[in-house]
């Protein structure tokens, strides 16, 4: 739309979306599935599109960073490997499914979206820290 590039991105609510079914029909429409950390909602890394949206929902207002630093450390591997276009290994995902994209690469997207709302900005830039020197481009609060 005016010269730039939509994406579109599902946040389900419900495991009943935890099926291939529903992956295929997000990979036909190529759009991406929401990757969350909260215990909440369905929370499964199984990859529909060339892009990753991770929302990060589960800071802690008792920790300074929001997370704790192995945490914010992970996070940042996963996304140094979604970007080479990679799958990182120990993450929850939709048994069955067997039609990952491939690619060289990938845009990551990751949203500090959570009740601990102050202490975002801090968990951003622990992740951002982590990234430092990998040769990723991170933008915080870039143009998606």
């Amino acid at each position: 739309m005016d010269g730039r590039k939509l994406r579109h991105v599902l946040d389900v609510r419900n495991d009943s979306f935890m099926v291939p079914e529903f992956l295929a029909m997000a990979r036909e429409y190529r759009t991406a599935v929401v990757f969350t950390d909260s215990p909440k909602f369905p929370s499964f890394a199984n990859l529909t599109t060339d892009f990753v949206y991770l929302r990060l929902m589960n800071a802690q207002s008792d920790v300074p960073t929001g997370y704790a630093p192995e945490v914010l450390a992970s996070f940042a591997d996963c996304a140094q490997t979604w970007a080479a276009g990679g799958e990182p290994t120990g993450l929850p995902l939709v048994q069955g499914d067997t039609g990952a994209p491939t690619a060289a690469s990938r845009d990551v997207f990751i949203f500090m979206i959570n009740g601990a709302k102050e202490r975002a900005p801090a968990a951003a830039m622990g992740v951002l820290a982590h990234l430092q020197g990998s040769g990723i481009s991170a933008v915080p609060g870039g143009d998606a």
